[in-house]
């Protein structure tokens, strides 16, 4: 779903101009420079009915922008038609996985807004969808502050929210994710990460850690059932991407 994700707005880009030149009035597809983000960004939020959904992939000049926004809306997006029902704005955020340890400082800037926040694995693009009708697709390539396509058209915003619903569904809750890195952040589940992402042999690294090979095993049956991994190359992955080992491609 990420990769889908990033192939829409690839076409979403490469299809600007065409948009720009079919359609005059309204401009159902725009390119907006990335110091206009934080503007835009408070006027879609502006009008907001019913949903916000949001992917952010680290810290920078959208998730502020967004993050602010919400934060001021705060006393009107949590406004409520009668004791116990719902916010009247539903807003989910989702976190790629590497970036969640730099995400949380941003989390007590929206502490007074309910939303769901959950953390998805993979290359993900930034994205904003306002009620199903407008969608903001940020990249962070050319500048530090990037560049952002703005979509209007309807059906381009459906797919979009089609595919953040997707990955959506995939991800794990916020409080998941953080419980999984405090289990597996103990001395001797790293030093076994390291040695299943090395290319060790069982026997090898159950001689390095200083255990038993039987005892060595299990601990790799439950690392892998904790990381949801269905070979070790894939626990390694996502090891890096919990921020449980350093990625070497830095």
């Amino acid at each position: 779903m990420e990769q889908a994700l990033l192939e829409a707005d690839a076409l979403i880009e490469s299809t600007l101009s065409l948009h720009q030149e079919r359609f005059e009035a309204p401009v159902l597809l725009s390119r907006l420079d990335g110091n206009l983000v934080a503007d835009a960004v408070d006027q879609f939020l502006d009008g907001v009915r019913h949903s916000v959904s949001v992917t952010v992939t680290g810290a920078g000049a959208f998730v502020a922008a967004v993050t602010h926004a919400l934060a001021e809306r705060a006393p009107e997006a949590v406004a409520r038609s009668g004791s116990g029902s719902a916010p009247r704005v539903a807003v989910r955020m989702l976190w790629a996985a590497n970036a969640v340890p730099e995400l949380l400082a941003l989390a007590d800037q929206v502490r007074d807004v309910p939303m769901e926040i959950r953390v998805a694995e993979g290359e993900m693009r930034e994205l904003l969808v306002v009620d199903g009708a407008v969608a903001l697709v940020h990249s962070k390539a050319a500048s530090p502050d990037g560049h952002a396509a703005v979509v209007k058209d309807p059906a381009a915003v459906r797919a979009l929210e089609l595919l953040f619903a997707g990955a959506w569904s995939g991800a794990r809750p916020l409080s998941v994710h953080l419980g999984l890195g405090t289990r597996l952040r103990t001395d001797m589940a790293r030093r076994i990460l390291e040695k299943l992402r090395a290319g060790y042999t069982d026997e090898e690294a159950a001689g390095e850690v200083g255990v038993s090979l039987r005892t060595y095993r299990r601990h790799v049956a439950e690392i892998m059932r904790e990381l949801d991994a269905t070979s070790r190359f894939q626990a390694g992955v996502r090891a890096v991407e919990l921020g449980l080992l350093p990625d070497r491609t830095v």
